[in-house]
């Protein structure tokens, strides 16, 4: 097997043919998504062109989308840094620019000095500047203004940011297009 073959993902879809997840974007590496195809877990519905492996005595065709057999609802997002910040589409939440997440921090909008939690309700994307201004005081103590009130999303909410979100090139495959974009509007 090559270099290129080892380091190929899988595009895994809903049993609705939808992404099972844009929050991150739903992969397997392929060896994954190989065995879950051979053990009939998952439908194989698309394959990579071109791109065979081979057992001593078979030649099998690589996976590049699959498909749960059966609808996965999921219930819950988890309160991670990442998902706050697509939560806040990676915006400063009082400058309202936008930032990468490397340039991004969290702020307490209660400080937890004031008895503010580290929850979904109470913790929004700063940047650096607008962070260390508001410092230790509450946005009206600092004379700030949030852009939006923070909340828990639902997962289809975070969904629709990750929808948002410009893709990473390099990170897509060219296969997995005709996937990602049933739920937008075909141009006329």
């Amino acid at each position: 097997m090559n270099q290129a073959v080892g380091s190929l993902r899988t595009l895994v879809l809903n049993a609705n043919m939808q992404p099972l997840s844009w929050a991150p974007l739903s992969v397997w590496n392929w060896q994954s998504a190989f065995v879950a195809v051979h053990q009939d877990r998952v439908l194989q519905i698309k394959t990579y062109d071109d791109i065979i492996v081979h057992s001593a005595t078979q030649s099998f065709e690589v996976p590049a989308v699959v498909a749960l057999r059966s609808y996965h609802k999921r219930r819950t997002v988890g309160f991670t840094r990442y998902n706050l910040f697509l939560r806040d589409e990676f915006k400063c939440q009082y400058c309202g620019k936008r930032f990468q997440a490397k340039d991004l921090t969290f702020d307490h909008v209660v400080p937890r000095s004031k008895g503010g939690g580290s929850v979904w309700s109470n913790i929004v994307a700063s940047c650096e500047t607008d962070n260390l201004r508001k410092a230790n005081r509450t946005p009206k103590q600092a004379g700030m203004r949030l852009l939006r009130q923070p909340f828990e999303p639902t997962a289809r909410q975070l969904d629709a940011a990750a929808r948002r979100q410009p893709l990473a090139a390099g990170g897509l495959h060219q296969t997995w297009m005709d996937y990602l974009y049933w739920g937008a509007e075909l141009e006329g």
